[in-house]
């Protein structure tokens, strides 16, 4: 078939002497963000030739509508047999260079195949939503600057004297521009320094100046910079000399200690790779992104960051993934979705707080960002680092394994002591009066911490994971709880405003004054939530400041910023809040760290809960006694001997490691991840029976394909009800498979993939079982 620019005579025009060469049709392969499990051909346009490549995004007719997709192979057979129809043309070819890589074009396949995708699914997740809109199909306009540029010069005295005779405010405008390199835009010159438009536009009649629109790039960071990161600790260099020595392949960890300076670390490693003309990518989890965090790598690498971020406006990405992509900037800095950045040459990876669930995404492809970090850096031969206080027992596995190297940061910076940690059993510990037999878990030994702090004008951290005024409401007569109508939980109390709330759907009522089953007037507040918490606080300490953060507080752009600033000028004496305060925070003024009920998921039913609590409580012991005043944590709970409690309070990852993974290994226990490979089936319909019996059909195909394809290799377990049984109005059944050989599990996700059902989603590598 003829190639690009290589037209070839048809089988008619052979012997023809003088007729016109005619090109023969060449088609190309277009992957469609839809859930369809393959490509489509379509005719490519002899005029579109030279934009249709593997990875450009094109706009193509489907059905009766228009809808971008990205090709993936070009000079590809034209659909057979004839009876199939004649291939349609590509309509547009929006992009002057290919949108995706090679490289990402690989990568996007591989997820496809790994998570059981759709092909379109998967590439979809690989670039910015505002790129797939087929009425913009070139995504958001650049913003730009109107510009006005001298042209002409009036190097003498004299010649000024001639052209602005009779027009001063010209020449006071001619010489501003002058003064500012000859060229600035209109909005600068007419708001800041005061010029009238006429004088301007009279400088471009005269032939003195034109004006130009200039693209100048959305970046809300702009101004936002810190200075470069101190001298590097001995630790900290030792850790920096060994990374940059280890082979490029090897996947590292670094497992620093909180506040052992593992982002100083990133940083340095970066900066070597940038200074060899690679670019890098930095992954934090989403609410650890804050001014704060970019000031920091722009301190290092200036302007040669791009922030991709799902609080800036569509343009904002927009314009960062195109310098990313056209290669004027270097450092891409993101939540998981930046993992797809378009950075040339990539030459480093960094996953900080590799162990965050947020790094998974709940939609397809369910991707986890740590696991495709690590195929994008094999992919383009980057080096891949993971960073954390209490890493993932996954990574851990992986480091014992051999398949990931380890440095560790055994120390604080300063050589300053992790807090003290005193674990306050609820059971029996003394409350103070206002909490006693009360929801308000409270003890006397918190109690005088906190207000020992205060009097010495130092800073407390208080940490509940839970949001709201009150777990439930409840009838003390007939003992009646208010559920969510589409959701099979309890609805939360909050007062601010009073209402109850679903956490799961958003569904909202007003707080009812008398039980709707029995018509008892009072109603009985359960549980403890962090508005509850806080106006106890309150109360409790009127004189100091406090400062909520969760959802509620958090919910408008940069919201979380804003305490945080707060904080850091001394503005609040106790911020409290749900998980968001357990991690990144740094005050050296913070001595006192609260857990205030340590056990709000360590009995979920998910095979995690011991593992997760274990980092929450770790991680928020961390934010105490960073300064030279040092620090106490106090957690509350009770389950005070539980080993998760336990090796939090030491410090201990390796303790913790050692109690847990005996609990997930055969053949004493039931077997979980990381020794064997998981994925779970989830069925769900607005009709119970039907998402039984559809949850049914699937684990019945998952043995039979276990028994007749893969020798028996799978272990499926159930189905049954998830534990939160309904949500949004659906009912909800799972089925989990194990596979000690993931191969196996591999083809039964990608077999599922190809013959998806409507009402039921497969997520590999699940990060939640509820």
């Amino acid at each position: 078939m003829a190639g690009p620019g290589n037209p070839t005579l048809s089988e008619g025009t052979v012997g023809a002497q003088h007729a016109a060469p005619l090109l023969e049709p060449r088609y190309a392969e277009v992957i469609l963000p839809l859930p369809v499990p393959r490509a489509y051909t379509y005719l490519i346009p002899v005029e579109l030739e030279a934009r249709v490549a593997p990875g450009a995004r094109v706009v193509v007719p489907v059905q009766r509508r228009q809808v971008v997709g990205v090709v993936s192979a070009v000079d590809v057979d034209p659909p057979l047999p004839p009876s199939a129809g004649t291939a349609r043309p590509i309509l547009a070819a929006p992009d002057d260079q290919p949108a995706l890589l090679p490289s990402l074009l690989a990568l996007g396949r591989w997820m496809g195949r790994y998570y059981g995708a759709p092909p379109g699914l998967a590439l979809r997740a690989l670039l910015p939503g505002a790129l797939w809109s087929v009425r913009r199909p070139a995504g958001p306009a650049p913003a730009g600057d109107r510009v006005v540029t001298l042209v002409a010069r009036l190097p003498s005295l004299l010649e000024r004297e001639r052209a602005f005779r009779r027009s001063p405010k010209r020449r006071v405008a001619y010489e501003a521009l002058e003064g500012l390199g000859g060229s600035a835009p209109v909005p600068h010159l007419v708001n800041r320094l005061g010029l009238s438009r006429a004088a301007l536009d009279g400088l471009v009649r005269q032939g003195l100046a034109a004006y130009a629109d200039v693209a100048r790039p959305r970046d809300p960071f702009s101004d936002v910079s810190s200075p470069p990161p101190p001298e590097l600790t001995a630790d900290q260099r030792r850790v920096v000399e060994g990374i940059l020595a280890a082979p490029v392949e090897t996947p590292l960890l670094i497992q620093g200690v909180t506040g052992s300076g593992k982002t100083l670390v990133y940083l340095e490693v970066l900066r070597h790779v940038v200074r060899s003309g690679r670019g890098a990518i930095l992954l934090v989890p989403e609410i650890a992104l804050t001014p704060q965090t970019v000031a920091r790598v722009r301190g290092v690498f200036g302007d040669q960051v791009a922030v991709l971020h799902s609080a800036l406006s569509d343009g904002e990405r927009a314009d960062a993934w195109r310098a990313l992509r056209r290669g004027e900037r270097r450092v891409a800095v993101g939540p998981r979705s930046a993992v797809f950045a378009p950075v040339e040459r990539l030459g480093a990876i960094v996953v900080d707080e590799e162990h965050e669930p947020s790094y998974k995404q709940g939609s397809a492809p369910r991707y986890h960002a740590r696991d495709v970090a690590m195929v994008r850096a094999q992919l383009e031969g980057a080096r891949l680092i993971l960073g954390s206080a209490t890493p993932s027992l996954e990574t851990l596995h992986l480091v014992a394994g051999g398949r990931v190297a380890r440095f560790e940061l055994p120390e604080r910076i300063g050589a300053r002591p992790l807090p003290s940690v005193e674990v306050v059993d609820l059971r029996s510990a003394e409350r103070v009066p206002e909490a006693a037999g009360g929801a308000i878990a409270w003890t006397v030994a918190l109690d005088e911490a906190v207000r020992g702090a205060l009097d010495r004008g130092e800073q407390v951290i208080l940490l509940l994971n839970r949001r709201g005024f009150a777990t439930y409401l409840q009838c003390p007569a007939c003992g009646d709880v208010r559920q969510c109508p589409h959701c099979a939980i309890a609805l939360t109390v909050h007062q601010t405003p009073p209402a109850l709330r679903c956490h799961y759907c958003g569904h909202e009522e007003p707080i009812p004054g008398a039980c709707r089953v029995c018509g008892k007037e009072s109603q009985r507040m359960r549980g403890l939530g962090t508005e509850r918490l806080e106006h106890f606080v309150g109360l409790r300490f009127p004189a100091a400041r406090v400062a909520r953060m969760d959802l509620d507080t958090t919910s408008t752009k940069w919201a979380h910023h804003r305490v945080l600033e707060r904080m850091a000028r001394a503005e609040v004496d106790i911020l409290l809040g749900t998980q968001m305060i357990a991690k990144g925070l740094d005050f050296p003024n913070v001595t006192v760290v609260g857990v205030v009920d340590a056990d709000t998921a360590l009995h979920l039913p998910d095979f995690r809960a011991a593992e997760r609590t274990f980092q929450l409580v770790a991680q928020v012991a961390g934010r105490a006694g960073r300064g030279p005043k040092g620090g106490q944590v106090y957690v509350q709970t009770r389950a005070p001997d539980h080993p998760a409690i336990r090796a939090a309070a030491a410090h201990s990852v390796a303790r913790f490691a050692a109690a847990e993974l005996p609990l997930r290994a055969p053949p004493l226990h039931p077997a979980y991840p990381p020794h064997i490979g998981l994925a779970r089936f989830v069925a769900s319909d607005g009709d119970a029976a039907r998402a039984q019996a559809a949850a049914e059909r699937v684990a019945a195909w998952l043995r039979r394909v276990s028994a007749e394809r893969l020798a028996g290799a799978l272990s499926v377990l159930g189905p049954a009800p998830c534990p939160i049984a309904r949500l949004q109005g659906r009912w909800r059944w799972h089925v989990l498979v194990k596979a000690t050989e993931r191969r196996a599990l591999g083809r039964v996700v990608r077999a599922w993939g190809a013959r998806p059902h409507a009402g039921v989603i497969v997520d590999r590598d699940p990060v939640s079982l509820l």
